[in-house]
């Protein structure tokens, strides 16, 4: 009788086990760790800058100087490091209509189960306590993030305050933690 109470009982202790660690597995996706997902989206092509010298004597010879006749960088940053080591450019790009799109420029960081681009009105922080800060406030989720390494685009909605969402974030949304954050500081 005993012989058939334990019998049941093990295969419940293996069934749980084995459910625990399937359940442990999807949720934590370990194997994201060492994979990377390679984008590699056609940026847009933008004039490089006048340098001080130069628009020095283009603004002593005109005295307004005519709007751009193509897309320009209005908003730009680095990636600094959170909970995994970030590195890259984040940039906003103004087109002549006035859209505008948030480019992800040689960005290299770790893989993980729930990342998303998001915009913020938080100030980045280095170090652990900038992980957490960014669902503190007010944020816009541009969608998921495409992948960890190379050039992506993504569409900001029109009427996107970027004086006040001065910041993105590649943030875990799984593990309300931020992998990395760039200031979109003005370039005008």
């Amino acid at each position: 009788m005993t012989r058939l109470i334990r019998r049941p009982l093990a295969w419940f202790a293996a069934l749980v086990l084995a459910l625990t660690a399937g359940a442990g597995l999807y949720w934590f996706q370990p194997w994201k760790l060492v994979t990377d997902r390679a984008v590699d989206e056609t940026l847009t092509a933008v004039p490089a800058r006048p340098n001080a010298a130069a628009s020095v004597s283009a603004s002593a010879s005109a005295s307004a100087s005519p709007p751009p006749s193509g897309p320009v960088v209005v908003r730009q940053g680095e990636f600094i490091s959170h909970e995994h080591d970030t590195s890259g450019v984040a940039r906003v790009i103004r087109d002549r209509n006035g859209s505008q799109v948030l480019e992800l420029v040689g960005l290299a960081t770790s893989n993980g189960p729930d990342l998303r681009l998001w915009l913020s009105d938080q100030p980045v922080r280095p170090g652990a306590p900038g992980w957490r800060v960014f669902d503190d406030g007010t944020w816009l989720e541009l969608g998921r993030l495409k992948g960890n390494r190379g050039n992506q685009r993504y569409a900001v909605p029109a009427g996107t305050d970027l004086d006040r969402l001065a910041s993105v974030a590649i943030w875990c949304k799984r593990f309300s933690v931020s992998f990395g954050a760039a200031r979109l500081a003005p370039t005008t």
